[in-house]
């Protein structure tokens, strides 16, 4: 039995008829891989068993609940800054889980407005999410070719990582944490097609085996990302390097068709702000797009403040010399 049933059945049995007259609501949202449907029978050796979150009508808690994890009720709306400065990781523990009784809807309308992204934090999101392929897609086979084999596996790995990411906005869904990344993964529609040139590329044995790997992957979610319609499409065919031996996607051309798009004054204010190399948009994108540290991402006070990093507020960085 999964533990959000096992939640379930203590509500309806023990919860509920204890609060009968009551005016509440009761859910299992927040933290745990039961939220997510991912527990199994290695879950229960810690952290584990029946729960159930009690919402008083009369005492504030549903705001105070999403507030204290979010840093904003998002009753009140969400504004650019809250939606880059949330972890999908936390967007996908309240917005999967389980409700068990919302006789007000209160709950219902709070994972509504969490449900995804405005389509130009999507389109922001996405445009981040591609100029990381696009900084380092060459590199896979550059440092293969000069004899660094481990640098090219690493490389391949950090490109099917943001690979995977992009597969998740593409689809509309909340990225989990590392444990549960590839498991969430394969939920998705496109992992059919993209599990095996992704796993192609860490299982490869020569760097050019990697890099077609990688191209398959790119171009499979690059005719995705066309498909949503965010944005100008691109061809998403692998193409040469400058005059290099070295096949890409070019993938910084997707995210210039899409930061083209954007019209929402914030999103503007940055890319403004920030400024462009080469004419492409230096984009940190979302707080998972720019930080990699558990202890943040799973902190949201300090992901909101970090919104200088990603150039939200305050004084930038001096300008690189990359």
């Amino acid at each position: 039995m999964t533990g959000l049933e096992i939640s379930r059945r203590h509500y309806l049995s023990v919860v509920a008829p204890g609060l009968a007259g009551v005016p509440h609501a009761a859910a299992l949202l927040g933290p745990g891989s039961e939220v997510l449907g991912y527990d199994d029978e290695v879950s229960p050796d810690h952290d584990f068993g029946a729960r159930v979150q009690i919402f008083y009508r009369d005492r504030e808690t549903v705001g105070d609940f999403f507030t204290a994890r979010l840093g904003v009720d998002p009753i009140d709306g969400m504004t650019v800054a809250d939606w880059l400065l949330t972890p999908t990781q936390i967007l996908a523990s309240l917005t999967r889980g389980a409700v068990f009784h919302d006789p007000e809807g209160e709950l219902a309308r709070r994972r509504e407005v969490l449900a995804w992204y405005p389509d130009d934090v999507w389109r922001y999101a996405l445009a981040a999410g591609w100029l990381k392929v696009s900084q380092e897609e060459a590199f896979v086979a550059r440092a293969g070719s000069t004899g660094d084999d481990l640098g090219s596996r690493i490389l391949a790995g950090r490109l099917v990582r943001e690979l995977m990411r992009i597969a998740f906005l593409v689809e509309r869904r909340w990225a989990p944490y590392g444990k549960w990344f590839g498991r969430g993964l394969g939920g998705l529609k496109l992992a059919a097609q993209l599990n095996p040139p992704l796993r192609g590329a860490l299982a490869a044995e020569t760097w050019r085996e990697r890099e077609a790997m990688i191209c398959t992957a790119g171009s499979l979610l690059a005719a995705a990302t066309n498909e949503l319609g965010l944005g100008p499409p691109v061809d998403p065919a692998p193409r040469q390097f400058y005059t290099r031996d070295i096949r890409v996607l070019d993938a910084h051309r997707l995210t210039t068709a899409l930061a083209g798009e954007i019209t929402e004054p914030v999103l503007l204010g940055i890319v403004e702000r920030v400024g462009r190399r080469a004419g492409i948009p230096k984009l940190a994108g979302t707080i998972d797009q720019a930080v990699d540290s558990t202890d943040i991402l799973g902190d949201i006070g300090r992901c909101r403040a970090a919104g200088p990093l990603l150039g939200l507020q305050g004084p930038l960085p001096p300008e690189s010399s990359l």
